[in-house]
C-alpha cells in the first residue's frame, strides 16, 4: 500500500543540510546574488548553485532577474504553516552557530559594499546628476508623478483640457477624468492622444457652462484657460458648482505682463492675473483656503512666469 510522506518530511530534507540552512538564513530579509551568497558563504559558485537550486525546487527561495544577474531571496510568504514553523526552530538553532556569526559579518560587509559603490557614484558625480538623470529619464519625470498623489478613487476634471496632455497624466492615478473643451479641434486631438485608456470621458462645452453635474468632481484643473475667458469669474463659480464640498481646485495661468501681441495672436483677454485679482475671484465663487505660489521657470521656456493657485470648495 502506498502511503504518502508527510510534507514536514519534505521540508526535514530540505533543510538537513547546514550550508542550505545558512544560505536561507542570509535570504531571510536578503536579496543577494550568487555571487554575493559565495563569498558570505565561502564556497564555490558550483556548490552555491547547487543548494539555490534545492531550495528553489523545495519553494524555499525565488529568484528575480537583474541585467546579467540574478537575485534571490527567501519565500517566506509563499510557504505554508508548518513550514514556517519549522524555520522558525531551524533558524533559532543554525542562527546561534560560529559559522552563521561569521556568515552575517560577511553580510554586513557586502551590503556596505554596496553602499559605497553608490555613494562614490553620485559623491563623483553630484556636479552633473541633473544632466545625467534628464538624459536617462527626461526632465518632467518626476512631475507626472505628483499626480500618483491624488486618491485613486476620484473623479477629476481637466477643464480646458486642450490636446489632453493633463488628462494623460492624470488618467492613470484616478477613478475617471472627465475632460471638457469648447473647440471640436482640440478634442479630435485629446482623442487621439488617448486613445486606449478607458477611464476617460470626453465633453464638448464651456467652462462657463461645464456640461457636468453638481458635485460630481472630487477635484478639478483649469490649466492655461482663464486668459482666454471674458468672464474668469464665472468659470470659477461653474467650478465650483461641479466640485463637491471639500473638493480641491487648482488653476494654473500666467502672472502678469505687458506682451500686448498675444491679444492679436493667440487671443488672448487677459494679460496675467495679479494674486489678488486670483485670490478674489476664486473666494467670490466659494473656494477657502486659497493658496497661489510662482512656478520655476524654465529656462527653455519663451513666455510670461505661471503661477498655481488651489483652494477648497466650501
Amino acid at each position: 500500500m502506498n502511503v504518502t510522506a508527510p510534507v514536514i518530511l519534505d521540508h526535514l530534507a530540505s533543510l538537513a543540510d547546514t550550508t542550505r540552512s545558512r544560505i536561507l538564513l542570509l535570504l531571510d530579509g536578503h536579496e543577494l546574488t550568487v555571487t554575493e551568497l559565495c563569498g558570505i558563504v565561502q564556497l564555490p559558485q558550483s556548490t552555491v548553485s547547487r543548494h539555490l537550486k534545492a531550495l528553489a525546487d523545495a519553494g524555499w527561495v525565488t529568484a528575480r532577474a537583474e541585467s546579467t544577474s540574478h537575485l534571490y531571496t527567501m519565500s517566506r510568504d509563499a510557504l505554508d504553516a508548518s513550514a514556517r514553523r519549522l524555520w522558525l526552530l531551524v533558524r533559532e538553532q543554525v542562527g546561534a552557530s560560529p559559522a552563521a556569526a561569521h556568515d552575517q559579518r560577511r553580510l554586513q560587509a557586502v551590503l556596505s559594499a554596496r553602499r559605497t559603490k553608490s555613494q562614490e557614484f553620485f559623491s563623483s558625480s553630484a556636479g552633473q546628476w541633473d544632466r545625467v538623470r534628464d538624459e536617462l529619464f527626461g526632465d518632467r519625470f518626476h512631475l507626472a508623478a505628483l499626480a500618483a498623489l491624488a486618491d485613486p478613487a476620484w473623479v477629476v476634471g481637466d477643464l480646458g483640457c486642450g490636446t489632453g496632455q493633463v488628462t494623460a497624466a492624470l488618467a492613470p492615478f484616478v477613478s475617471r477624468v472627465i475632460a471638457v473643451d469648447s473647440s471640436a479641434a482640440m478634442l479630435q486631438a485629446a482623442k487621439k492622444r488617448l486613445q486606449g485608456i478607458d477611464n476617460i470621458d470626453l465633453r464638448r462645452g464651456d467652462l462657463e457652462t461645464l456640461p457636468i453635474d453638481d458635485g460630481r468632481l472630487d477635484a478639478a484643473m483649469v490649466t492655461l484657460v482663464l486668459h482666454h475667458l471674458p468672464e474668469p469669474g464665472r468659470a470659477l463659480a461653474e467650478l465650483a458648482r461641479v466640485v463637491k464640498p471639500g473638493g480641491r481646485a487648482i488653476v494654473v495661468d500666467m502672472q502678469p505682463h505687458e506682451r500686448e501681441n498675444y491679444r492679436q495672436q493667440m487671443g488672448h483677454v487677459w494679460l496675467g492675473f495679479s494674486d489678488e485679482h486670483v485670490r478674489r475671484l476664486m473666494t467670490e465663487s466659494g473656494f477657502d483656503d486659497v493658496r497661489i505660489v510662482p512656478l520655476p521657470p524654465d529656462a527653455r521656456a519663451k513666455g510670461p512666469g505661471l503661477f498655481v493657485a488651489t483652494g477648497r470648495h466650501r
